[in-house]
């Protein structure tokens, strides 16, 4: 059982940065494959980030703004979000899966574990 906990959002101006942490409870952390996903009001939850064995993995949307990183030591994966923008503004994911596929993680269904979310809102 993995237990993420999520932190770091809140409310910044366009073109601000944010980091979100997520915490993992588990001693195997490195095991694990992690992602990040999003969630606006009215849309699906969609893929940000992930990063597992072979390096992360970033969706067109935020490519070359926002980067994922581990640490093994903490039991901790970041997001880090800079250019923000308005359309960036979601609930705001971490989940943990032990697939050895990369190409299995921009999908939800990859994933065992979530955390109960951290809200970015971003103002224009």
């Amino acid at each position: 059982q993995v237990q993420l906990v999520e932190s770091g959002g809140g409310l910044v101006q366009a073109g601000g940065s944010l980091r979100l942490s997520c915490a993992a409870s588990t001693r195997t952390f490195s095991n694990y494959a992690m992602g990040w996903f999003r969630q606006a009001p009215g849309k699906e939850r969609e893929f940000v980030a992930a990063i597992g064995w072979s390096g992360g993995l970033t969706a067109d949307s935020v490519k070359g703004r926002f980067t994922i990183s581990r640490d093994n030591s903490k039991n901790t994966v970041y997001l880090q979000m800079n250019n923000l923008k308005p359309e960036d503004t979601a609930v705001y994911y971490c989940a943990a899966t032990s697939s050895r596929f990369s190409d299995t993680y921009y999908h939800l269904p990859t994933y065992g574990y979530w955390g109960q979310g951290t809200q970015v809102t971003v103002s224009s």
